[in-house]
């Protein structure tokens, strides 16, 4: 028990939880794409790295980390195998201590769409029609695609392991909207098929321990605004 803890009331009314002591993940979503800047499904063809203002994002990230220091103890720094994730990882690194070397996993990267990728949203549907989650989340996207469902078990699957990988560290990964969302949804312990769709802006940070008894939520969507002009 930390001294923090010592001052809390007892757990049948507490509202604050305690000091974190196992594994955090904290995940970072990437800075704007030219995928999302152009409305395109961004796999590894249409993802066209970050855009100006996405690299401008992902310094203002890196600059506060290295001013406030609060992600000094980090252990490991993975990043998607996706362009803006890896460009993402890399700005941020100068930020961070400096032993790190981004560690690329394609567990974190967004879900796959198939044959749809680099196609606008608009081509997308008209080529492979609209598949609804909320109704057929087994479905794939798109020829070669995800379902929802093989989504969910991937992002479980990878997250997990790396929990196991780094007992008791800080581990950042740098990844996608995607992932963030079934993030979510396994601490909230809602299933696959749960649709949260919750507001995720580019460069925030979401950290979750992971402990044997559980996922916390440490923060969610915590931002370094980009300074004014």
């Amino acid at each position: 028990m930390t001294s923090e803890d010592r001052l809390l009331p007892h757990a049948g009314v507490r509202q604050r939880g305690p000091a974190p002591t196992g594994t955090r993940l904290l995940l970072v979503r990437h800075g704007e794409s030219h995928a999302n800047a152009r409305g395109v499904a961004g796999g590894p063809i249409g993802d066209g790295g970050l855009t100006d203002l996405g690299r401008r994002q992902a310094r203002a990230l890196a600059e506060r980390l290295a001013l406030s220091r609060e992600l000094a103890g980090t252990h490991a720094l993975y990043t998607s195998t996706l362009p803006r994730a890896i460009e993402t990882g890399e700005l941020l690194a100068s930020g961070l201590p400096g032993h790190l070397s981004p560690v690329r996993d394609e567990g974190l990267n967004e879900v796959n769409v198939g044959d749809g990728d680099g196609l606008t949203w608009a081509e997308f549907e008209a080529r492979f029609g609209i598949t609804d989650w909320s109704v057929e989340p087994h479905k794939p996207n798109a020829p070669g695609g995800e379902s929802l469902i093989a989504f969910y078990d991937r992002c479980e699957a990878t997250l997990n392991a790396l929990a196991q990988r780094h007992p008791g560290e800080l581990v950042i990964c740098v990844c996608h909207g995607g992932v963030i969302e079934q993030a979510m949804k396994i601490w909230l312990g809602v299933g696959a098929t749960t649709r949260l769709q919750p507001r995720i802006e580019n460069c925030s940070m979401t950290e979750f321990e992971v402990r044997d008894s559980g996922w916390r939520l440490l923060r969610y969507n915590d931002l370094a605004p980009l300074p004014a002009e």
